[in-house]
């Protein structure tokens, strides 16, 4: 043990802070000189020197504690699979330790070492929900027996021991989720803690179980289960916030002193107070929901406070139609406003504090355009205006005021570093003149503050304990913190977190604004957008959207792409258990039943759920079943095949809920190739018994047409995973994002639906009714696909057919 100098042991800190470590590991790995050596060396091979994600950070640890010391020469390598993300679990890393062991010094081979630690390996939701009910299958008595005192550890390692390279955090989901269905809601009885049994003490043996070790290690953490857990607590926001060297060579440690904090803790109670600050230029998007599942669920969590915070500092970009739909959805995610404010109530306060500002020596008004500030800025020059008097710019700053300086002939810049390594500290623009009315404040104002301004002042104008912000916002904390520390207020604690980036989608306010001003699509909340609007108008629920960001989590990794599938996942899990099932045929086929007499009907119980009980009359509804029926046009075809399940010349399959039938004959148009009408035969006595299930709707009665409804089927937007890197964006816009079917046949208990309700219409996906619906014309736009029901190579899957005939009747047939 060697005691490390101050100066020192204050940069390992920081060094070991920036790449996640919490406080007090890093404080007990300074303490240990080997321990220390090796991370630092670790950092420096992986060139993360400047931070990086935690998660990463935690695994470069591990590489520095428990990495084979007879295979050195490797580690680099290791550490640019780790880096790059490769390498992302615990159980991968424990993989590669013991194959670098083996391997020692010597060379290897590259698809042997991938092969070993699971690279590129990437395990689906469906194979993880398949392994969890095997799992539960086997243990059921068990967990029947113990309910939640089961070891959720046990049933944890159990997948992992199947799925090595499985995710986390969706196993522990679905593992939750199947207790959950499995044992209902916890009662006072599953919080009581298991008498302790008496037993005679033994020496652990010596953990030989590398591979065992390795799945107890891949366990989710504390802070996957409660991702809030990373956050300080208002008391503790006495510590140094961030270090703001200065090209003079000087340093500036920022943080409250304690007066300050005790102050605000005095105001807030020492409660949370976070804020959702979105500007009101454009509608929301699902990055937002992170925001607010971040803003909002920390304040939740602590028993705090969230305000709603409009962001309203440019006026030509702002209209109330954005403020009403922000108040809307924030509402339809699930949050509560602790209060509503905008950053124009606080004009005068804003205004006030910028006339300190110049006081004490840290504003001037500058005269440079905006051409010369950017020339300026470039070349690291301080404008020629930046020493004026005080005074002078006091009396300037109050013409600026007044309107008596022309709009782009005057600003007030902040007196910072224009020779600093961050250009965030290049005198940013705190004032700027603009003679429009203020949607909010009115026609008060002809100046406005700047967002490095203003966002920071108010945050600590309204007490705000934590400041969370995505990562493109790190640049601007030296900033943040400067103004703050030069008007002596109160500081937040700043944290920034990644954004959400979805593939096949943009997320750029300014190209989503482009999209629907242009009319590429069709409004804010066209279906095909990631926008919360056009989510909610597809069908996606705002508790599904809140489940697919938490098992995201709050992280610093900012070159992660969350593919759109991920999304899909969280939407089925919740429809499949909300929406009740139907029968909708999008493209009919007539099919006419010979042996059924013309102009009888007969209704036939079906089922609205899969696990409807025969006791329970509303989980069945009534469909007309009569000797015309219809079905997909693409569920017939003139040649069978053995790996074929629909209906053929001579071949039979059941009709879902009602017989099974047989065709007899097809009639063809005049081409020889078009089907216009299948003759079939049924089995009343229901004796034969096809593999082959199919959905249908019936004429209610003798020539009238089943209800016609309109079908909207949407896909991605995109072609690319990632639009925005392309140069021609727009050229990657999928043509067949949108494909609106007007002639779809429904059964008739859909006549009623209203606005958003949800079903799932069978063995085509889930839907939802469009606003565009009225009393003549119902209009359903899918929200998801079932399942994926195609194979890699793009073939379509027998089980398509197959699964659904299993579940007929309870049996397969």
């Amino acid at each position: 043990m060697v005691v490390v100098k101050e100066e020192k042991a204050e940069e390992l800190l920081q060094l070991f802070l920036k790449i996640g470590l919490d406080e007090r590991t890093a404080k007990n790995t300074i303490a240990n000189n080997k321990v220390t050596s090796n991370l630092t060396a670790v950092i420096n091979e992986a060139a993360v020197t400047d931070g990086c994600d935690r998660r990463i950070g935690n695994l470069l640890y591990t590489v520095a504690t428990k990495y084979p010391a007879n295979a050195l020469v490797h580690r680099p390598t290791l550490l640019q699979y780790v880096v790059s993300s490769k390498i992302k679990t615990p159980a991968q890393l424990e993989a590669a330790f013991l194959f670098f062991a083996s391997v020692g010094a010597e060379n290897f081979k590259v698809d042997e070492f991938e092969e070993a630690c699971g690279v590129g390996v990437e395990v689906s939701v469906e194979d993880i929900e398949q392994t969890v009910n095997e799992v539960f299958e086997e243990n059921q008595n068990s967990i029947l027996e113990l309910c939640y005192r089961t070891n959720v550890g046990d049933l944890f390692a159990h997948v992992r021991k199947r799925l090595p390279w499985a995710d986390p955090k969706i196993v522990k989901q679905l593992i939750d989720a199947k207790l959950y269905e499995l044992l209902g809601e916890r009662t006072a009885v599953d919080n009581e803690k298991p008498a302790k049994k008496k037993e005679k003490k033994e020496k652990p043996a010596k953990v030989e179980d590398k591979p065992a070790m390795a799945e107890a290690s891949a366990q989710p953490s504390e802070e996957e289960l409660n991702p809030y857990l990373i956050f300080p607590q208002p008391v503790d926001n006495i510590q140094v916030h961030t270090e703001i060297p200065f090209s003079n060579g000087t340093v500036l440690r920022c943080c409250n002193s304690k007066e300050m904090l005790d102050k605000h803790l005095k105001s807030t109670g020492g409660k949370v107070f976070t804020r959702f600050p979105p500007e009101p230029n454009g509608y929301l998007h699902i990055g937002h929901a992170k925001a607010m599942f971040v803003d909002f669920g920390l304040a939740k969590e602590r028993g705090g406070c969230c305000y709603l915070r409009f962001d309203d500092t440019n006026p030509e970009a702002e209209k109330k139609e954005y403020i009403d739909h922000i108040e809307e959805i924030v509402t339809w995610m699930g949050w509560e406003p602790f209060k509503i404010t905008y950053t124009s109530d606080y004009f005068q306060n804003l205004y006030d504090l910028a006339v300190e500002l110049i006081r004490r020596g840290h504003a001037y008004v500058d005269h440079q355009t905006p051409e010369e500030i950017k020339e300026y800025r470039e070349k690291k020059m301080n404008s020629p205006w930046r020493d004026r008097p005080i005074a002078e710019s006091l009396k300037l700053f109050e013409d600026m005021r007044r309107g008596l300086i022309e709009e782009g002939k005057a600003t007030l810049r902040m007196k910072q570093d224009m020779q600093s390594d961050n250009f965030n500290m290049y005198d940013l623009i705190a004032y700027r003149i603009k003679f429009t009315p203020h949607p909010h404040a009115g026609d008060k104002w002809c100046i406005y503050p700047s967002y490095d301004y203003a966002h920071c002042v108010v945050d600590s104008i309204e007490n705000i304990t934590h400041s969370l912000c995505t990562l493109e916002f790190e640049t601007r904390r030296a900033s943040y913190y400067w103004l703050l520390h030069s008007l002596g207020l109160y500081q937040p604690y700043v944290w920034e977190y990644s954004r959400l980036n979805v593939s096949n989608t943009v997320m750029s306010k300014r190209k989503l604004n482009f999209l629907v001003t242009k009319k590429y699509v069709d409004g804010w909340d066209d279906p095909r957008l990631m926008t919360l609007a056009g989510l909610r108008r597809r069908g996606v629920t705002s508790t599904s959207i809140n489940a697919f960001v938490r098992g995201i989590g709050i992280t610093r990794s900012d070159c992660s792409l969350i593919r759109l599938d991920r999304l899909e996942y969280h939407i089925r899990e919740e429809l499949n258990k909300t929406a009740p099932r139907t029968l909708v045929v999008l493209n009919p086929l007539k099919v006419v039943i010979t042996n059924l007499e013309s102009g009888s009907t007969m209704y036939l119980d079906a089922k609205r759920w899969p696990d409807a009980q025969a006791d329970d009359a509303s989980a069945f509804y009534k469909v007309p079943f009569s000797n015309v029926v219809y079905i997909e046009r693409s569920d017939f075809r003139m040649k069978d095949s053995k790996d074929y399940y629909g209906l053929a010349p001579g071949k039979s399959v059941l009709l879902r809920y009602a017989f099974p039938i047989k065709c007899t004959e097809a009639i063809l148009a005049d081409d020889n190739e078009t089907v216009l009408e299948i003759r079939a035969e049924y089995d009343p006595s229901k004796k034969s018994k096809p593999k082959g299930v199919l959905h249908w709707v019936a004429e209610p009665s003798t020539g009238v047409d089943p209800l016609k409804v309109e079908v909207r089927l949407f896909d991605k937007l995109f072609i690319s995973e990632n639009p925005s890197e392309l140069d021609d964006w727009l050229s990657d816009l999928n043509p067949k994002s949108k494909e609106v079917i007007h002639g779809a046949f429904a059964e008739p208990a859909l006549r009623n639906s209203v606005v958003g309700d949800k079903f799932q219409f069978e063995r085509l996906g889930y839907f939802t009714v469009d606003k565009d619906s009225n009393p003549e014309r119902l209009v359903f736009n899918r929200t998801v696909t079932l399942k994926d029901s195609y194979s890699k190579g793009g073939k379509q899957d027998p089980s398509r057919w197959k699964v659904h005939a299993e579940t007929v009747m309870g049996q397969p047939v």
